[in-house]
């Protein structure tokens, strides 16, 4: 797994699901998932299933702690085809928040779509989550939509987009 562009303190790797260590990373990164997102919009019980799909990426942080590599943050991404991209998940672990980590991540993910060619990324984020929609718009994205109900049935979303090719 090489390393790609450092962040604050962290290293930047993209995940190679046939590295031996792959499964200890992929386990972190569901330990994550389940600590940051309600159950119902975790991916932690079809995580390996999401990595089997075609077209699907995933980033992740790492810091130096101690003997071991410790996993602080992620973000999954598809490019079903090279008209859209589609970011699916960032998250950060709590202690690391607010030092640049999760927009190191969205930038390199970002950087990976530009690389296939990929001509829109989009996500959807919920608009209470304030400071993910100030990055997401500090980092070039633009709200597209309020979709009704994406979360939950009282709970809607923005969809937002970037162009990479214009």
């Amino acid at each position: 797994m090489a390393a790609v562009a450092p962040a604050t303190a962290a290293t930047i790797l993209e995940l190679d699901p046939s590295h031996e260590l792959a499964g200890r990373v992929i386990d972190d990164i569901v330990r994550l998932e389940k600590r940051i997102f309600p159950k119902h919009e975790s991916l932690a019980r079809s995580f390996h299933d999401e990595l089997k799909r075609r077209n699907t990426g995933l980033i992740y942080s790492t810091t130096d702690a101690g003997d071991e590599e410790e996993v602080t943050g992620y973000a999954m991404y598809t490019f079903p085809t090279s008209l859209c991209a589609s970011i699916t998940k960032i998250a950060v672990k709590e202690s690391c928040r607010r030092q640049g980590l999760g927009e190191t991540l969205l930038q390199a993910a970002v950087e990976r779509c530009r690389r296939k060619r990929v001509q829109r990324v989009s996500l959807h984020v919920d608009p209470a989550r304030t400071a993910a929609v100030a990055l997401y718009g500090k980092a070039g994205f633009h709200v597209d939509a309020t979709v009704e109900g994406y979360y939950s049935p009282q709970r809607n979303a923005y969809r937002m987009y970037m162009d990479l090719w214009e």
